[in-house]
């Protein structure tokens, strides 16, 4: 499961609509904890740098962008627990694309956005084998 408060999911929708008709993607920043439970304390939007005929349905994040997520996560006392993204005119569930792009542990958020209006947002993560995603609950709380 992850924890979103209501801030963090309306970050990543207005991201989302910003971008659309292409997609957006961005890190989540926070704590795994004990039995896979990740709580998100920062989502960090990430500018998308596939090419521009490609945007509309993939989006690439970058080593150095990858990399400075990780040194904001460490400098916070955090960890990149997962990515987001969207999926502009298109449901809410991973792609093939998405399932050989992703890696075991990290949480994929993904966003759909119909007409550019954030929709239904599900997360996922990959199986230790690979080979399919595992739908996971997205737990929403309050903002403190």
């Amino acid at each position: 499961m992850i924890i979103l408060t209501q801030q963090q999911i309306a970050e990543i929708n207005r991201h989302a609509e910003a971008e659309y008709p292409n997609e957006c993607c961005g890190a989540v920043l926070g704590q795994l904890e004990h039995g896979g439970k990740k709580t998100a304390h920062r989502i960090i939007p990430i500018s998308n740098r596939r090419e521009a005929e490609a945007k509309h349905n993939r989006f690439l994040i970058l080593p150095n962008e990858f990399l400075q997520c990780e040194k904001t996560a460490r400098q916070a006392g955090l960890e990149i627990i997962g990515f987001y993204h969207s999926h502009p005119d298109h449901p809410a569930e991973p792609s093939a694309y998405d399932l050989d792009q992703a890696w075991p542990v990290y949480s994929y958020v993904i966003v759909a956005v119909a007409e550019g209006c954030a929709g239904n947002m599900t997360s996922w993560e990959l199986q230790n084998d690979r080979t399919r995603f595992r739908e996971e609950s997205i737990i929403k709380e309050s903002d403190p």
